[in-house]
């Protein structure tokens, strides 16, 4: 009964693509925190000071001392680059 019972469950997973749905949605959210990371990585290194408690753990080691940073031209378009690919991939990282 048992292992009739585990062969429908794993059979059910395999043919409809639960187990590969979790792993790409895993894939997708370490995308998506990667870029979070690296468009946030460029505030903390120009002095921006986080308000989310999520940005205040991962930024700590970076001194604070502005709202409004005053981003390079080279800054201000790789920014826009990971805004546009997190809209691409859907994210809501910290939001």
């Amino acid at each position: 009964m048992f292992k009739s019972l585990l062969k429908r469950i794993l059979f059910t997973v395999a043919t409809t693509g639960l187990l590969f749905n979790t792993v790409e949605s895993h894939a997708e959210a370490d995308v998506c925190y990667k870029l979070w990371y690296k468009r946030n990585l460029i505030y903390a290194q120009n002095g921006y000071c986080f308000q989310s408690p999520m940005a205040r753990r991962t930024f700590r080691g970076y001194s604070c001392w502005t709202s409004r940073p005053d981003f390079s031209k080279a800054e201000k378009r790789r920014i826009s680059r990971i805004k546009a690919e997190e809209r691409a991939e859907g994210c809501m990282v910290n939001q």
